[in-house]
């Protein structure tokens, strides 16, 4: 890897040394430097554009060429006649300036070449062919090779450090803005241009006096042909394994016109490569973002569905279903009515084995080894309406209505070294709908009104069955060192102990209902200064209703005896949350500052009712909050931001009867739970310059959680019991995170980097102890972009984590490696290979490696073909296993996951 990393430095000082540079001042007539201007230098030889650049707020632009050659320079801006001359270079570097003059006709500019990128206003612009190689064959691989845009590990996509949290095609939402599916599903060879939106508005009216410096949206332009025309692409393929035949499906249609766009995605294969993960499908949000999402309010309304153990990218066998359609239709132009519906099925078997190990000496828990297997089934399905209607500029109604259902089972099989074997049964059938209305309002050029509302209804039905091994005969031991660990907890529940097996299970059922709706008032002042009132409420209720029972072995069902925890084995609550706040914010633009002070003031009501009890809570909070931006340059900032927020928990944690996480975790609510409060605090600094192809973005989080929720644990061997309290030991957090990139003509080179710190306390056996957490992590990265030559991606991630966990530490090291290959050669061969070597290590066991590679080898006769014949193999090292190293509140574990073996697939894709 140092021998790849050395040449490839080389290569960049070769490179640069065989160059010289076109540096200069484009002025106006009248001598002002102007910014942003377009430069370029085509090879006269060739024809081909060999570099270009952009003016810096100085007006300076600077090109590498080639030496002893001839060159057209050409040099474009808004309103300024093309400037065009011929350069001949020699053995050294070039002084040029030059005087743009006005063009009066404000003809349309036709330059002989597109530049790579462009700067209009907020919106940058890439012109897709000039970063691609002929390697390409999905959107994913496009954004990749561009400037300033990155693939993070969780595979979204960020620009400038920021989430893009939208992406549309042909200004159309795709999937309601989900990025995942746009990136490994649209065709490279059907994108145009990506146009980055910064400082992204939904809506137009509210664009001059809402804050949107993080919203970030990508807008895919296709190329002349593909609209009014389907396109895409359809890939069918097998294979064979020990085990199994493999097989692989994926049809993936567009059709886009301007008035009318209908896309479809499906994917059926059992290889483990999947268009969208359940994760992700779990998390597509649809677009809906709560009103009160700046209110500093945060209400939790839980999470009770199937936290399935596998990762889908760790399994030994996955089979995948998925159809997916998103439409867009604009019957004239006022009205646009969009949706989708996606359903998807997955089957997978995981097997994993680990190793833990208590932290606390003292608390006598002994260390356990432990083999999990698990079949996992899940259904889900979603499907979204939307309409906005705009009949003109000052006013706007929108409405979205979203569905969501599943259908999730998990049967695991566990074998403990303390507890024994045990079968365990999770099923979940959930849905829930949501709908959002938001309407739009311009009085006049200075008084804007905007009301938002979105109400939420979910049902959610856990069902948990576990069936674990039992000595009768153990039971009457009086040393419960000499019992079994779950015989002594059964026993306090009142199960029957006589029976050989203890198969115990619980129902559960949580039902909740939102409303979260706000009115704004924006008044502007003048040019620099305007004032946004806010009128808000946040309603809600939960109820919450379980019980434990046993199976007996004739089929009947027993319950636990009413004496166990007060009598409080079942849970049948209530719970009811209101605030209604009103807040007010600032917002003055002066020089390079804009200062955004503000407010919010807010009546909260708690009340839960259970077991015959009445639990309120009434009062008043004020919550302050501030902005600061410093615009140092178009393309350079620096944000502060602070603000106070109160975070609610939901009603699982204030109900007092007893809950089954699974058979080693048990726990109970509190009703007089109160809130927690928060400060944040974040600075971030952007800085984004095409003049000298340097790229930096750095962000520093700081967090202080006060009366924080906490958990209360007691261990009875490794049976754990949890209770809920409002702690006045303070949690804190700080994270940075930064990239700097910089190009090196076709050689770009990175380096991220993590840090964070976080101080826990926590209680255990009734101890308080404080947890500290450290964690850094780089990653220095050098990659080249060549159109007619091998291309390489060289990364190392090397991470290291210290845990000091009260009476003991522990530290993890992660070395890791990689390298990436892509070729376009013959103008008909792609050849594609991925390598990654995995080292970790701590210091309280030895060190353990794995290596992923995967490589491709794909046939079509032009870029241009229709058809194309592929091979792939994935796990050529036929590993086993991956291993893992990781620490929690409580334990450290080492872990080996069981993954598919090696797979060689061959395939064809049509394109349309």
């Amino acid at each position: 890897m140092k021998r790849i990393i050395f040449i490839a430095l080389l290569c960049v000082s070769s490179f640069n040394y065989a160059q010289i540079q076109l540096q200069g001042v484009v002025k106006d007539s009248i001598g002002n430097p102007l910014e942003l201007a377009n430069v370029i230098a085509i090879n006269q030889e060739t024809k081909a554009l060999e570099s270009y650049g952009i003016t810096n707020d100085q007006g300076r632009y600077k090109l590498n060429l080639k030496k002893n050659t001839n060159y057209s320079l050409q040099v474009s801006y808004i309103s300024m006649k093309t400037h065009q001359e011929t350069i001949a270079t020699k053995e050294t570097n070039i002084t040029k300036d030059v005087s743009m003059v006005a063009d009066n006709t404000l003809d349309e500019i036709e330059l002989t070449y597109e530049m790579p990128i462009t700067v209009k206003g907020d919106t940058l612009i890439y012109n897709a062919d000039s970063f691609k190689n002929g390697s390409e064959r999905k959107l994913e691989d496009v954004l990749e090779k561009l400037p300033g845009v990155e693939i993070n590990d969780d595979g979204q996509i960020e620009v400038e450090g920021k989430v893009v949290n939208k992406l549309m095609v042909n200004g159309k939402d795709f999937f309601d803005g989900d990025t995942k599916l746009a990136t490994k599903n649209i065709p490279s060879n059907a994108v145009d241009k990506v146009q980055v939106l910064r400082n992204f508005s939904e809506v137009s009216q509210l664009s001059g006096v809402t804050n949107n410096q993080d919203n970030v949206a990508i807008n895919i332009k296709l190329k002349e042909g593909k609209e009014n025309f389907w396109f895409g692409n359809i890939t069918g393929g097998g294979g064979a394994s020990p085990d199994s035949e493999l097989y692989l499906a994926q049809p993936k249609l567009f059709y886009y016109s301007p008035k009318f766009s209908l896309n479809f995605i499906g994917d059926l294969n059992n290889i483990g490569e999947l268009a969208i993960t359940r994760r992700d499908l779990r998390g597509f949000g649809g677009g809906f973002r709560a009103p009160s999402r700046s209110s500093g309010t945060s209400i939790n309304l839980g999470d009770n569905s199937l936290n399935f153990l596998t990762n889908q990218n760790n399994a030994l066998e996955i089979e995948n279903k998925l159809a997916a359609t998103n439409f867009s239709y604009s019957p004239n132009k006022a009205l646009d009515l969009s949706g989708f519906a996606i359903f998807n099925s997955s089957r997978i078997l995981s097997r994993e084995t680990s190793f833990v190990q208590y932290t606390d000496a003292d608390l006598g828990i002994p260390d356990e080894a432990t083999e999990q297997n698990s079949k996992e089934r899940s259904t889900q399905g979603l499907a979204k309406l939307s309409a906005s209607y705009k009949p003109n500029f000052n006013n706007q109604l929108d409405y979205d209505v979203l569905g969501r259902f599943s259908k999730d089972v998990q049967n695991q099989g566990v074998i403990s070294s303390v507890i024994g074997s045990t079968s365990q049964l999770d099923e979940v059938t959930p849905f829930s709908l949501n709908q959002n209305l938001n309407y739009y309002y311009t009085l006049n050029e200075t008084n804007i009104f905007a009301f938002e509302a979105q109400h939420l209804l979910k049902n959610e039905d856990p069902f948990y069955n576990a069936l674990l091994g039992n000595d009768p005969n153990n039971n009457n031991e009086t040393d419960p060192d000499d019992r079994d660990a779950f015989d002594t907890t059964a026993e306090a529940m009142g199960f029957n102990t006589t029976l050989d097996n203890y198969n115990f299970a619980q129902n559960r059922r949580i039902k909740s209902s939102q409303l979260d709706a706000k009115l704004d008032y924006y008044n502007i002042l003048n040019s620099k200064s305007n004032i946004n009132l806010t009128l808000g409420t946040i309603l809600s209720n939960q109820q919450f209703n379980s019980n434990i029972f046993q199976f007996l072995e004739n089929g009947s069902t027993f319950n636990p005896t009413p004496n166990f925890n007060n009598g409080l084995a079942i849970n049948d609550t209530d719970y009811n949350f209101s605030d209604v706040y009103l807040g007010a914010h600032y917002t003055l633009k002066t020089g390079k500052f804009t200062i955004t002070p503000g407010f919010s003031v807010h009546a909260y009501g708690n009340k839960n009712s259970q077991f015959g009890e009445t639990f309120k809570d009434n009062f008043f909070r004020f919550l302050p909050d501030f902005e600061t931006r410093i615009q140092f340059k178009k393309s350079e900032s620096l944000t502060l931001r602070y603000n106070m927020q109160n975070q609610f928990t939901d009603v699982t944690r204030l109900a007092q009867g007893l809950v089954f996480n699974n058979f080693n975790s048990i726990q109970f609510g509190e009703p007089d739970l109160q809130n927690s409060l928060s400060h944040n605090v974040n600075l971030f600094y952007s800085s984004f310059n095409l003049f000298n192809y340097t790229n930096v973005f750095a962000r520093v989080a700081y967090s202080k959680n006060i009366d924080q929720i906490r958990g209360l644990t007691d261990f009875e061997n490794v049976i754990r019991t949890s209770s809920f309290f409002n702690s006045n030991f303070a949690d804190e957090s700080v994270s940075a995170f930064g990239r700097f990139q910089r190009t090196f003509g076709k050689i770009r080179a990175s380096l991220s980097s993590n840090f964070n710190y976080s101080k826990i306390n926590q209680f255990i056996q009734g101890r308080q102890s404080l947890n500290e957490r450290y964690t850094q992590s780089y990653r220095p990265e050098l990659r080249t972009n060549f159109r007619v030559a091998p291309n390489v991606r060289v990364r190392y991630n090397y991470s290291i984590s210290n845990n000091n966990l009260g009476t003991s530490s522990t530290k993890f090291i992660t070395n890791a490696p990689s390298i990436d290959f892509d070729a376009y050669i013959w103008k008909s061969v792609t050849f594609k290979t991925e390598y990654t070597y995995n080292r970790q290590s701590s210091d309280a066991q030895p060190a353990q490696t794995f290596e992923t590679w995967d490589a491709s080898l794909a046939y079509r006769k032009d870029k241009d073909a229709k058809w194309e014949y592929e091979i792939r193999a994935t796990n050529l090292l036929d590993i086993d296993s991956r291993v893992r190293n990781s620490a929690g509140n409580l334990s450290v574990s080492n872990s080996e996951t069981f993954i598919q073996p090696r797979f060689v697939t061959f395939r064809i894709r049509y394109e349309i």
